[in-house]
Parts: C-alpha cells; sequence; structure tokens
C-alpha cells in the first residue's frame, strides 16, 4: 500500500513537471523584436517602428528592444513614435547604445525601463529650428510639457527632463548648473532613476531583463524605407529639387527629349516616392502634381496664360505639401527656382542655347530678299531717268517715264503739270522724284 502510494506521489510530480514544462518551453521559445533608431528622427522611422511594432505584435512577442543611438530629430516625428509607444501593450525597453539626445530622449522616456552603455548619454533636448537656433517659446513650452509628461508617466522625477530642455535649472551635482543644459552619463541615469542599470550589450540586457532565452529578431530597413529615410532628409530634399530643376531646364534648350529631362524626371519621381513612402505625401498629392504638369504643357497650346498659371500653382502646392514642413519646402523650391534661374541665364548667354520646344509653336522662317522672297518690284532702274508729270505732285501725283505711267512722290516741293521730272530714288514701290532743270543748271 505504502508502495502504491510512493509511485502515485512519484507520477504525480512527473506530471506536474510535464504539465509545467509547455510554460517553460513558451518562454524560452518567445520573440524579443531589436528595432534600431539610428541618425536623425524623421518621419521615415516613424514608418519603420510602425511596421516593427505592427510585426511584433502579431507574433505575440514578449518585448520590444529599442537599439537607440540618435542625436535627435524632429519633434513632429518623435511625439508620433511617442504615440506609438504608449498604444501598444507590449513591453518596449530602450537600449542607450550610445546617444539619446533631444528628441532620442524623449524617446527613450515613454520606454517601459531604460538600459545604457557605460558610455552612453541621454538629453540636451532643447528645441531648435531648422537653421539652428533656439526655437520660439511657443514650441519650446510645449516641449517642455511634453517632456515633463513622459517623465511623469514613466515615473521618473521630471525635473531632469525639464532640465533637459531648458537651461534656467540649477544641478551643479550634474554638471548642469543655471545657463547649461543637462546630459545626463549612463552613471548619473542611475544615480536619477532615469535609467535601470548600465549592460555592455544586448546579450547582457538579455540576462538581466530574464528574456536571454528568447529569440531576438531584428527588424531590419526595408530597401524603400532606407531610400525613404534618405530622400525625406532635409538636406536631400533641397538638392534633389534642384536636380529636377536643372535638368528640365536643360531639356528646353535641347532637341528632343533626353538625358536631362530623364534626370529631371526621375528626380521628382524619386522625391514623391520617398515622402509617399515615409507618410508625408499622399497619392493625392502626386495627382495633384500631375494635373499642374498637364496644364502647364497644356498652356504652350493655350493662349491666354491663365493655365499655365494655374498649373504652375497646383505643382508648387503640391510639393510644398508633400513635405513634413511647410516652411522647409518653401525654402527648398526657393533654392530650386534659383537654381533653374541661374542655369538659363549660363545656357542662354554663355553657350547661346535657345528654347528648342518653342520651335514647333514659334514661326522662325522669312521671306528674305536673299533667299528670293520680295513683297514687290524693285525698279532701281528707273533711277536717273526723266519724264513729265501729268497730274500736278503735291507731292504725290502721276508721271511718264518712257511711255510708263509711274504713281511717284516728289522729295517735299509741289511741281506742276507737264514740269518734267527725274527719279532720284526708288525705295521698293515708292519712287522719288524731282523737278528737272538741265544737267549744266544743277
Amino acid at each position: 500500500m505504502r508502495r502504491t502510494k510512493g509511485i502515485s506521489w512519484i507520477f504525480l510530480m512527473v506530471m506536474s513537471f510535464v504539465l509545467m514544462f509547455p510554460s517553460l518551453t513558451a518562454f524560452a521559445d518567445g520573440k524579443v523584436y531589436e528595432i534600431s533608431i539610428s541618425n536623425e528622427i524623421e518621419k521615415g522611422l516613424v514608418e519603420h517602428l510602425k511596421r516593427g511594432f505592427d510585426e511584433a505584435k502579431s507574433n505575440n512577442a514578449e518585448a520590444i528592444i529599442l537599439n537607440m543611438h540618435t542625436p535627435g530629430g524632429f519633434v513632429a516625428a518623435a511625439s508620433e513614435i511617442g504615440r506609438l509607444m504608449d498604444a501598444i501593450d507590449i513591453p518596449i525597453i530602450a537600449f542607450v547604445n550610445s546617444d539619446a539626445l533631444s528628441a532620442g530622449a524623449y524617446i527613450a522616456l515613454h520606454a517601459d525601463k531604460i538600459y545604457m552603455t557605460p558610455n552612453a548619454t541621454m538629453g540636451a533636448a532643447a528645441v531648435i529650428d531648422s537653421s539652428g537656433n533656439t526655437a520660439g517659446e511657443k514650441a519650446e513650452s510645449d516641449w517642455l510639457a511634453k517632456m515633463t509628461s513622459a517623465a511623469e508617466n514613466s515615473g521618473r522625477d521630471p525635473i531632469y527632463a525639464q532640465a533637459m530642455v531648458r537651461n534656467d535649472y540649477d544641478l551643479p551635482e550634474l554638471r548642469a548648473p543655471k545657463g547649461k543644459l543637462l546630459t545626463l552619463t549612463a552613471e548619473d541615469a542611475e544615480k536619477v532613476k532615469y535609467s535601470e542599470g548600465t549592460v555592455a550589450s544586448i546579450t547582457e540586457l538579455l540576462e538581466i531583463t530574464n528574456l536571454d532565452g528568447s529569440e531576438v529578431v531584428k527588424v531590419e530597413l526595408t530597401f524603400a524605407e532606407k531610400l525613404a529615410r534618405f530622400i525625406t532628409n532635409p538636406i536631400i530634399v533641397p538638392i534633389l529639387l534642384s536636380i529636377a530643376s536643372i535638368g528640365l531646364v536643360v531639356e528646353l534648350y535641347s532637341p528632343g527629349f533626353g538625358v536631362a529631362g530623364t534626370m529631371g524626371l526621375a528626380s521628382l519621381g524619386m522625391f514623391f516616392f520617398g515622402h509617399t513612402i515615409a507618410g508625408f505625401a499622399g497619392y493625392e498629392t502626386v495627382i495633384i502634381f500631375v494635373i499642374g504638369l498637364i496644364l502647364l504643357i497644356a498652356e504652350l497650346f493655350v493662349p491666354g496664360g491663365i493655365v499655365g498659371i494655374i498649373g504652375g500653382a497646383l505643382m508648387i502646392g503640391s510639393l510644398l505639401f508633400a513635405g513634413e514642413s511647410f516652411v522647409h519646402m518653401a525654402y527648398s523650391i526657393l533654392i530650386a527656382m534659383i537654381i533653374a534661374g541661374i542655369g538659363m541665364v549660363i545656357l542662354m548667354k554663355f553657350f547661346g542655347k535657345k528654347l528648342h520646344m518653342f520651335n514647333r509653336l514659334v514661326l522662325r522662317d522669312a521671306t528674305t530678299t536673299e533667299e528670293g522672297y520680295v513683297s514687290n518690284k524693285n525698279r532701281i532702274e528707273l533711277i536717273g531717268k526723266t519724264g513729265q508729270a501729268i497730274t500736278p505732285l503735291r507731292p504725290s501725283g502721276t508721271v511718264v517715264v518712257d511711255q510708263e505711267r509711274l504713281d511717284v512722290v516728289t522729295q517735299g516741293g509741289y511741281i506742276d503739270a507737264g514740269k518734267t521730272v527725274e527719279v532720284v530714288k526708288v525705295e521698293g514701290s515708292r519712287i522719288v522724284v524731282r523737278e528737272f532743270i538741265g544737267r549744266g543748271g544743277e
């Protein structure tokens, strides 16, 4: 009996272990998604993170690790990333690999946990404009509120987030006295509880967070996402539009359609492709641009100028609304237009180029005398001949020269009928005469 009870206990223990084993296996076979946040934070990164989060959610990921090395970027893009992080129910770990500055610090504060490498830094989150100057009070106030909220929602003391935005906080113990923005080292971050710990690598991070048995899935940028991030870079946009403008201008001065026109259209195509993939532009902006281009071409065949003006306005408007920043796009378009203008002057002034595309619209043939075209017979053989006025010449009238009636004019004076006249000039159909006094009386 006792033996039977012993066997029963052993059986129950084995069954308990077997029942527990699937859960352990599930933990070991779980997935952790690693997504890199590198370089500048912009709208292209938002779309990449959105895809990574959706993939992690659909595969029941245990956690998402954001591998961060960013100097910051656009506030609007960072805000959107923060909303994405707040909306997902999967634990997010910010791994500050080198830097999480400015907008990067904001993203890190939205994570459930923050870990940093020994040489990593986080902070210096002042808002600056496109010129590199500190943004206005309104923008700074909005960003300060967002940084404060991000710190409070993650259970961290907001004073350090605020000191990252404004330099009027006095934190000398963290090398941030008044007049200097706060930037936290890994040691500082641990001290003020802005970091859960310092680790040397992802592997160590997984061990500390008990995720070392999980499969790490790296969400890589697709080619389209890489291209979109490159094209939407604020430095690349004006270069791309300038190439497009130069290509199209050169094409206007070239016969047929060649390499320059292809480059121009390819640059515009890349611009809209990148901004569409990044989520800046929709198909409606592309359609508006195409309509504008069609109207601009139609202006060549429709007189008036209104169609061309409307077409140009639609093209510029579509470019303005295709970018992340209206102001930045305005500057980019202005730069492209200036470069196009300079290109036109160079082609016309130094290379003597003409607009070949208008050759079919403008009549360039001329009926010159050299080519045998004359509007009337030129009677130069009459010069020096004499005749008789049959009507008074005041100053025009009729004379007879070599029995031929001619309509003539005098040099300005009045000549009576019957007087002898001499032809002194012939200009086309205009025959000029004067009263003939005689060779000896001249």
